[in-house]
């Protein structure tokens, strides 16, 4: 027998023939055309949060001026953040964000994760009806259930409390459904192997699922910290003392002083309390994109 011939390299010519298929003149107007779209959406996108940060450094004259000068006649940052940090309890609004955020997200995961690995792994007769439930429950816009729950709250003598602010939103469908999405990739056999060795479906979760879910976490954490963070409506209608404000709140109620007019003040608090979302998705975004790309795998 004969020895197989080794797999032939490919020649200078060949390779010179792909590089030149590359730098066809429709490949290149095309990845042109597409590049420059995704730097103008980009745009689209930075261009509120720059005008955010060149109003936080300007004088509160130069605010309303005639004309359009991006850049600040002359810097004012250090009178407006300043007069940010002292004028308004912000560092208070911004710890009530954290303990409402983390106290939402610890709750919605220790529920949607064994939810979600049911829903996609154990097999029970209203499997199917709880999934269709779970859908139907991602139409439903949070203001349809604020008036029971309000009057629930009230009855129970639990408003303006951290609890009145989180509970609406210890179940997320949402949730439930990203990661019953991730766990339906996740290969039987190891799950069967597991049951073999003894553990149990609770082990099977814990020890087996979460640690390969991590990036699915990680992207529906920032989708639930950026949500709470940043909400205004039910926060605006259960909590009535600044004590409990979380920072949309705290900046109406920032904005309603007698220094609201300053709006280069204003900016400079919103920038203050933008920071910290923007810091976590810096942290969080490889594990963010991996969890979006993974969870549409099927």
């Amino acid at each position: 027998m004969t020895a197989p011939s080794p797999a032939l390299k490919p020649t200078a010519g060949a390779l010179f023939k792909e590089r030149l298929r590359l730098l066809r003149p429709d490949r290149i107007v095309g990845g042109l055309v597409a590049h420059l779209v995704l730097i103008a959406g980009a745009l689209f996108v930075l261009l509120p949060f720059v005008w955010m940060l060149l109003t936080s450094v300007r004088k509160p004259d130069e605010v309303f001026t005639a004309g359009f000068n991006p850049i600040p006649d002359s810097f004012h940052g250090v009178e407006n953040y300043g007069h940010a940090l002292n004028q308004s309890p912000l560092l208070q609004f911004m710890g009530n964000g954290v303990i409402v955020c983390a106290g939402i997200l610890v709750v919605q995961l220790l529920v949607a994760l064994p939810a979600a690995y049911a829903l996609a792994k154990l097999e029970f007769r209203i499997r199917p009806l709880l999934f269709v439930l779970v859908l139907l429950g991602l139409t439903v816009p949070p203001q349809v259930t604020a008036l029971p729950l309000y009057m629930g709250l009230a009855s129970l003598d639990l408003l303006d409390t951290y609890f009145a602010i989180m509970v609406p939103f210890f179940l997320s469908v949402f949730a439930i459904f990203l990661f019953r999405q991730f766990f339906k990739t996740f290969p039987m056999e190891i799950i069967h192997a597991a049951r073999l060795d003894g553990f149990t479906e609770l082990e099977i979760l814990i020890r087996i699922l979460v640690p390969s879910a991590l990036p699915a976490i990680a992207a529906f954490s920032v989708f639930s910290i950026t949500s709470h963070w940043n909400d205004l409506y039910w926060p605006l209608v259960v909590t009535t003392s600044p004590e409990h404000a979380t920072p949309p709140l705290g900046m109406m109620i920032f904005r309603d002083q007698e220094t609201g007019s300053n709006y280069g003040a204003l900016m400079a608090g919103a920038a203050i309390i933008t920071a910290p979302l923007v810091i976590t998705f810096l942290i969080a975004q490889r594990q963010f994109v991996r969890g979006i790309t993974m969870t549409g795998v099927k």
